[in-house]
């Protein structure tokens, strides 16, 4: 048999993303916003965009067109960082807080339903051999 492991793990994760897209839709979030915000819920305050890009695993010139929007929508703000004036901490507003709670509440009905029919130790099999993967590929890396 052969197997097609990143297609399909790439392929998970689009259709995971995607249904959650749809689900947000209503409130006027795309994907690259509702990934940020919940990244930056779920980071300690202050990321830096640096950070924060690396968080996501995307570019810092995408995040900036990102933020940007966010803070357009009054979400995130940036705030001057204390120690390098060039730089700026990244944080939530409170205006961002309802609209994480529907975002959560989505992720994790999402969640849920992806989940159904699964049993526990399917799931801890699938997480032990996630975390396999993410150190081959670590080791891989640093060689």
């Amino acid at each position: 048999m052969e197997y097609t492991l990143g297609a399909d793990i790439a392929k998970l994760v689009r259709s995971w993303r995607s249904i959650i897209d749809l689900r947000l839709k209503p409130i006027g979030l795309t994907q690259t916003h509702w990934i940020t915000l919940y990244y930056l819920n779920t980071l300690p305050p202050n990321q830096s965009q640096i950070q924060l890009a690396k968080a996501i695993g995307i570019e810092q010139p995408s995040l900036v067109r990102t933020l940007d929007q966010l803070e357009h929508r009054g979400l995130v703000r940036r705030d001057p960082c204390p120690c390098d004036r060039r730089a700026k901490q990244i944080n939530l507003t409170d205006e961002a807080k309802p609209v994480l709670i529907e975002v959560n509440d989505v992720v994790e009905s999402v969640k849920e339903s992806v989940l159904a029919g699964v049993s526990e130790d399917q799931l801890e099999t699938f997480i032990n051999v996630i975390k396999a993967f993410e150190q081959n590929i670590a080791a891989m890396v640093s060689k």
